[in-house]
């Protein structure tokens, strides 16, 4: 593995650690060069199905785009990056055990609705505003229905 610091190729683990899901594998390294520290992730690449877009062209499943959809609609919401992490995770398990060579668009869009719903209900509205491509405010109004949890009354008995 090559130092980001100083590009020298000899560098040696200091640190191995599995994530709890036991899917990525975190390396602590140390440049025997310029002694700095890095870290590095290691994780199976999966073969995941090209995504028919709209206009019916095809293209290369692309986790950096997903995740930057997802953080504009999270943007200064209380997520933490490990959440996304998990939720793109989720997602790529889902598109694989479709076993199929490709998958909409729109398949991907649901998901990642479903994924942000759990995450965060006001990221989940503002992804699907844009996604579904709200006419009026009725469709926020409807949307807004949908995550909304009815309030459970109590009642005093004394």
């Amino acid at each position: 593995m090559r130092c980001p610091y100083c590009t020298e190729d000899n560098t040696q683990v200091v640190d191995t650690r599995e994530n709890e899901e036991g899917d990525t594998v975190r390396r602590r390294r140390r440049c025997l060069a310029c002694d700095k520290r890095f870290t590095t992730y290691e994780r199976v690449e999966l073969q995941l199905p090209l995504v028919v877009k709209k206009n019916g062209s095809r293209v290369d499943y692309d986790r950096d785009k997903l995740k930057s959809s997802m953080m504009l609609a999270l943007r200064k919401r209380p997520v933490t990056t490990e959440g996304v992490a998990s939720a793109l995770d989720r997602i790529e398990d889902k598109l694989v055990q479709l076993a199929e060579r490709e998958v909409a668009s729109d398949r991907i869009g649901e998901l990642v609705m479903r994924e942000l719903k759990k995450l965060d209900k006001v990221a989940y509205i503002r992804f699907a505003s844009v996604y579904r491509n709200f006419a009026d405010i009725d469709e926020f109004s409807d949307a807004i229905r949908e995550v909304k949890k009815p309030r459970v009354s109590r009642s005093r008995t004394t």
